[in-house]
């Protein structure tokens, strides 16, 4: 049998694995994966520069200057025990300090300290120990940290310790803070030409975004293509975008308007002959059919002025109370005989183009009142950008799998709702248009009290 050893994992995850879990943890935004891509390797070249130069010149000078350290000070110690005299103290003292900058002095009856002291680099300050290890053979001890410009260090002598203060670039490389504040420096200013020409890059791409988002909620943004070349062309092709869609729209409305224009002529001609034909069953019938024919013209040019309004941003934007503009909607459902509630706070308003919404809202209510008896509107703030309207009937509704269906203009799914023989199908697709016109939405749902729930989001 195959043991596993203890240090294995005992499950083995795929490198798909940790390939997601490094892409989860890497920026989401242009400007963070650009900037990363620029500094990142700045950084370890950094790094390795730093550590080449640690390792290669800083340990090698302070590993030489540690030694010619430990040299006089094994020559002090050697000089002062040959002949241990306050005279010959003196003199080495004296020599000392002219030839190699060394303070010497001896503490009688002392023994030197049993305990180091901890240092920031510990690794330069064992250097030192080993070059006096090397050099002495009586007991010592050092200390790099209570001086900053000196070395303490103590020998143990037969009448007391012998200290010696030597200056601290007698031990350590002291120009190398220069190299690592010029390195540092350096770091820092192409860090700061990185970031503000990764921002100038990423502001032209976020003004395409904005243009296009604005667009989409059927305004005219003043858009210039700026940028790189790359990002240019896309702001380029993104107005050329922008002028083929309009000029759909103005042909498709033309086109629709003239049409309904046409139409009305022959439909005045059979209502004049309807009227001057003799009354009976046929005639009422026909009528009927003529006054269908009349409000479906009129739901086409309604459907074709809002999308053409959505799409060009035609009405200004203004700041509604959504209580009143929900009691004046409500009227018209209360007059098809629904019983209607509305619930909004007073202070609650929005940024929208009053005629649009009303339309959006007047489809909804009215949608809302013709399949169900009883009809609750609703407004209240989801957060702190958005509104919420809520319209709930007590209709059949409609299944959740045809809710997006039922958003298709002229669709009617009148196996699900009760047949309106007035409805053309465009009531829905025209208040999600308007919606999202305004940057928001509408969607289905199930109602609390039994049939549909519309909900229209909006920004706030």
């Amino acid at each position: 049998m195959r043991l596993i050893p203890s240090f294995w994992p005992r499950r083995w995850l795929p490198p798909k694995y940790w390939a997601r879990r490094v892409k989860r943890s890497l920026p989401a935004s242009l400007f963070g994966r650009a900037f990363l891509i620029i500094v990142l390797p700045v950084a370890l070249m950094q790094a390795a520069v730093t550590w080449a130069f640690f390792d290669a010149h800083w340990q090698t000078v302070t590993s030489r200057l540690s030694t010619a350290l430990a040299g006089d000070v094994a020559w002090v110690v050697q000089a002062y025990a040959d002949d241990p005299t306050p005279a010959n103290l003196t003199r080495v003292a004296e020599r000392a300090q002219r030839s190699f900058s060394l303070s010497v002095a001896l503490q009688p009856g002392r023994t030197i300290p049993t305990e180091p002291r901890d240092s920031l680099l510990p690794r330069f300050d064992r250097t030192v120990g080993e070059a006096l290890d090397a050099a002495l053979d009586r007991p010592f001890w050092y200390d790099t940290t209570r001086y900053p410009a000196y070395v303490d260090i103590r020998v143990q002598t037969a009448k007391g310790v012998l200290r010696v203060l030597a200056p601290r670039d007698r031990a350590f490389a002291s120009q190398s803070h220069i190299f690592l504040l010029s390195l540092a420096g350096a770091t820092v200013l192409l860090t700061a030409v990185a970031v503000v020409f990764i921002r100038n890059q990423v502001r032209a791409i976020e003004r395409l975004a904005e243009a296009a988002a604005a667009f989409g909620r059927g305004a005219e943004p003043a858009f210039k293509p700026h940028g790189a070349a790359e990002v240019r062309a896309a702001g380029y092709a993104f107005l050329d975008m922008r002028s083929r869609i309009l000029r759909h729209i103005e042909q498709r409305t033309a086109l629709l308007a003239s049409v309904s224009h046409d139409l009305r002529t022959p439909l005045t001609r059979l209502k004049l002959e309807l009227a001057l034909s003799p009354p009976g069953p046929r005639v009422e019938a026909m009528k009927r059919d003529l006054a269908d024919m009349e409000h479906m013209i009129d739901e086409y040019l309604s459907f074709a002025r809002t999308t053409h309004e959505e799409g060009q941003g035609g009405e200004a934007v203004e700041t509604v109370g959504l209580r009143a503009l929900l009691e004046e909607v409500s009227t018209g459902a209360e007059r098809a005989g629904a019983r209607v509630a509305v619930t909004a706070e007073p202070d609650l308003a929005a940024q929208v183009r009053p005629n649009a919404i009303k339309r959006a809202l007047a489809n909804l209510v009215m949608n809302a009142a013709v399949h169900g008896e009883k009809v609750r509107i609703a407004a209240r703030r989801r957060g702190p950008e958005e509104l919420e309207i809520v319209v709930d009937d007590d209709g059949p509704g409609i299944p959740p799998d045809r809710y997006e269906e039922a958003f298709r203009p002229f669709n009617r799914l009148d196996e699900s709702r009760n047949q309106n023989s007035k409805g053309v199908g465009l009531g829905l697709a025209i208040a999600r248009d308007v919606a999202r016109g305004h940057g928001g939405d509408v969607t289905l749902d199930r109602s609390p009290l039994g049939g549909l729930r519309a909900v229209v989001r909006l920004p706030g």
